[in-house]
């Protein structure tokens, strides 16, 4: 999946999330981050902390990759 936009995160993570079986708060807690938080990023505010972001795609096992254009 190439990532352009927020959305594209935030689809990502509600659909793990939803595969996971758990709530926006259970993945708050485990993320360790505030359930605000966790709807924000899913709701693609794009305003929020990239490392609590970087965080939540971790302890969900969600990886992003970074690849230069011209090396595809």
């Amino acid at each position: 999946m190439n990532v352009i936009s927020i959305s594209d995160i935030s689809e990502a993570v509600k659909n793990r999330r939803k595969s996971l079986g758990l709530t926006q708060a259970e993945c708050a807690a485990m993320c360790n981050v505030g359930n605000r938080f966790f709807s924000e990023l899913e709701n693609g505010k794009e305003s929020l902390h990239i490392g609590k972001v970087l965080s939540c795609l971790q302890m969900l096992g969600i990886n992003i990759s970074l690849i230069n254009r011209e090396d595809e």
